[in-house]
């Protein structure tokens, strides 16, 4: 499933976060949450996470300072965990830090995951990206 779309949430008190209904069934398996590489937590399959991770590392030396980073970084920094009943996932505080999350948040599609951004944080993000998109699809052109 592509994840798309762009969706205004409040985490509760316990930092819990309602998934949008139409990608509960995608995650009905597990989720993983996980450090984005900006400041936002992504919301995973574990397939699709697992995937992540092996195309990250492909044609790396897996003894390399650099791929047993990488392995760390995605390992360490993730959280395996299920959606309750109410279709919710409690996101750890260690990863509410990493994003600055305050209780109003986005959750956006990023097509093979789903990222929670702070509101602000992605309205100022969002806003720069579109200012960019026209110099970032230029500069992967690869006609000759």
């Amino acid at each position: 499933m592509a994840f798309r779309g762009t969706f205004d949430f409040t985490l509760d008190a316990k930092n819990r976060l309602t998934v949008p209904s139409r990608f509960r069934a995608a995650l009905a398996d597990g989720v993983v949450l996980a450090k984005g590489i900006e400041r936002n937590v992504a919301l995973w399959t574990p397939d699709a996470y697992d995937a992540q991770i092996r195309a990250a590392l492909a044609g790396r030396n897996p003894a390399s300072p650099q791929a047993r980073e990488l392995r760390r970084f995605f390992s360490a920094n993730a959280h395996d965990t299920e959606l309750d009943s109410a279709g919710r996932v409690a996101i750890p505080a260690f990863l509410i830090e990493h994003a600055a999350l305050d209780r109003e948040v986005v959750v956006t599609g990023a097509g093979d995951c789903l990222e929670v951004w702070d509101r602000d944080a992605w309205r100022d993000y969002n806003e720069g990206l579109t200012g960019r998109i026209t110099d970032i699809t230029a500069s992967l052109d690869t006609s000759p």
